[in-house]
């Protein structure tokens, strides 16, 4: 968050801009800036979230493909968007939004939601409604990322959405992977990040995203925790995708290994035992990594678009298209 005098700017700003309808050029002669000034502060704006843009997209669901979907892999709940954007940057926020209008539908006042890091998990807490109040309790379900990534993060992404809500936060100061086995034990038996680490693993809720290991887009790799050559090993040994930082197999096996030993964050087996674990994710390139998730047991409810719908049926031999 802006210091007071730099946020007051940067709302003073947008508001010239988004409700007076002024152009960055007629802003930057009344404030005395030039344009570029004027494009960066906006861009910052929102960035920093003092000012939210929501587009309400038209979303519809595929009631075939959902139905599909929970016969195949038992699941509580399936929402299966149909595809209305040819870009899939557009698709992520349209299934931010629809993943966002769930979450909004089963939040309760009291309850303790766990979130993960992704951009998936990042775009529905971004599609939440602005008047949309739940007193809730947000905690991280695996620790902090570098400062590069450091929007995308578990704990940046339970602060936002706690803000949002009128909920409280629980921080987790402490790395999603720790530098040994050893040294992930002793940082997970400092009390703050024992009790932050609790609060999750007891949560009522868990929004989490399902990453593929995609060197080029690994969160491990992007953060220095394994290098490319390190993930490439694990794929080679069956590894498909990851949930909170636990790789798993497209057979839904979790691996047992020291990468795992190292990480911050919930374990495989709290994830079981939450009540309603929400995944959201989308995109050919994850088919095997949401196949695997949905065989491990760990997630209740998906919400995907009909394309890797169809993808993971196929590749599960449910789907004849």
């Amino acid at each position: 968050m802006p210091d007071s005098g730099l946020h007051e700017l940067l709302a003073e700003v947008a508001s010239l801009y988004y409700e007076e309808d002024l152009t960055q050029g007629e802003i930057a002669a009344r404030l005395g800036l030039s344009r570029v000034k004027v494009y960066r502060l906006l861009k910052q704006a929102r960035d920093e979230q003092v000012v939210t843009i929501l587009i309400d997209w038209p979303i519809k669901r595929d009631a075939r493909l959902e139905r599909e979907l929970w016969q195949a892999f038992g699941l509580a709940d399936v929402l299966v968007m149909q595809s209305v954007a040819a870009d899939q940057g557009a698709g992520l926020h349209q299934l931010g939004q629809l993943a966002a209008r769930y979450l909004e539908q089963v939040l309760q006042d009291g309850a303790t939601l766990t979130v993960c890091l992704g951009r998936s998990t990042c775009e529905t807490i971004s599609a939440i409604r602005p008047g949309f109040r739940a007193h809730v309790r947000v905690a991280p379900a695996l620790g902090s990322m570098p400062f590069a990534m450091r929007e995308l993060d578990s704990g940046a992404l339970a602060r936002r959405l706690a803000q949002k809500l009128g909920g409280d936060v629980l921080d987790l100061a402490a790395p999603a992977m720790a530098d040994s086995p050893a040294a992930a034990e002793v940082l997970r038996s400092q009390r703050d990040i024992r009790r932050a680490l609790e609060a999750a693993e007891n949560a009522n809720a868990a929004l989490l995203g399902i990453g593929n290991l995609d060197p080029a887009q690994s969160v491990f790799v992007k953060g220095g925790f394994m290098t490319p050559s390190e993930l490439a090993a694990l794929v080679e040994s069956g590894a498909v995708g990851d949930i909170a930082g636990r790789l798993f197999t497209v057979e839904g096996r979790f691996l047992d290994n020291s990468y795992g030993d190292r990480i911050i964050g919930v374990s495989v087996e709290a994830l079981r035992r939450i009540p309603r674990t929400i995944a959201v994710a989308m995109g050919p390139e994850k088919t095997s990594a949401i196949c695997g998730a949905l065989r491990s047991g760990v997630v209740q409810v998906l919400c995907t678009d009909d394309r890797t719908a169809s993808a993971v049926l196929e590749r599960v031999g449910g789907h004849g298209d």
